[in-house]
């Protein structure tokens, strides 16, 4: 605790030395802190089971805080109802916009229930562009029923001041084919040699080991923590089906990467990785 200040002049001088030397500590720390912000991006990637908990309740505040709490730049969202029946005519993006301050772009991919369904994408860095590009998926049969898949690709501009690509993407979960395509249209439609620095995060309904993860790595590296912690379902994770790519591998570096321990908020849960940029 601090102590009080006496105010005869050797004292009071020698307190205000002290409070100097506090200050100024105090002012590189703030300064290392926005040193570190300056290069880097937070980055979070959350399947948000269209606001339903692994309680059954249906709550947007909720998925909000968890969002709110890793500070992040960057959010990609999969499974987003907009105007839904089954969650309550809920415009679940701008609602997450408004409740986290960050700015929303919604990408759906079907009509469901009235409304809407898809990806969505949240940042507080300035948006230059935004693109929705379909993935190939099967049509739904009597015998098994599937969903329309794409991305949203937002592009920002980044903490260095030059463009950043930011995709939210959601892979097929019941046909595996599906899966291997998409992951071959992602590498098709934004990793080509000329493009600007991305990072691409998702549910891809697939494991590390499997063909889907190997295909995209053919093109982008995966800020994945050692142990590949499980991050679905989300009360006993088992699997880890939710990522964080980046690409080029020289224009980034992991500083940190992780899955945050939340197993009430949605049937998933969310990864976080601090992607520092670095120079050309």
């Amino acid at each position: 605790m601090l102590q009080s200040c006496r105010f005869s002049i050797p004292s009071f001088l020698n307190c205000s030395l002290w409070l100097a030397v506090i200050s100024l500590v105090f002012s590189n720390s703030l300064d290392t802190q926005r040193a570190h912000a300056a290069d880097s991006v937070r980055v979070l990637c959350y399947n948000i089971h269209y606001g339903q908990g692994t309680d059954g309740k249906y709550d947007v505040a909720r998925l909000a805080k968890v969002i709110a709490q890793t500070k992040p730049d960057l959010v990609a969202l999969q499974e987003v109802d907009v105007g839904v029946k089954r969650s309550s005519r809920v415009h679940e993006a701008q609602r997450l916009s408004e409740m986290t301050g960050l700015e929303v772009r919604f990408g759906p991919t079907q009509h469901y229930e009235g409304g809407l369904f898809g990806n969505a994408v949240l940042t507080r860095l300035p948006i230059l562009d935004v693109m929705i590009q379909p993935l190939p998926y099967t049509e739904s049969t009597p015998e098994r029923v599937t969903y329309p898949r794409g991305a949203i690709v937002v592009t920002v501009k980044g903490p260095d001041g030059k463009p950043l690509r930011f995709i939210s993407t959601h892979f097929q979960h019941n046909v595996p084919e599906d899966r291997v395509a998409e992951a071959k249209a992602i590498n098709q439609y934004f990793a080509s040699e000329s493009e600007v620095p991305t990072i691409l995060a998702g549910d891809m309904n697939a494991r590390p080991e499997e063909e889907p993860i190997q295909v995209l790595l053919k093109r982008w590296t995966n800020a994945i923590d050692k142990d590949a912690t499980p991050t679905a379902p989300a009360t006993k994770p088992r699997s880890r089906i939710d990522y964080i790519f980046y690409r080029p591998a020289a224009r980034f570096e992991v500083s940190e990467t992780k899955v945050i321990n939340e197993p009430l908020a949605s049937d998933h849960r969310p990864v976080f990785a601090i992607l520092k940029l670095t120079q050309e």
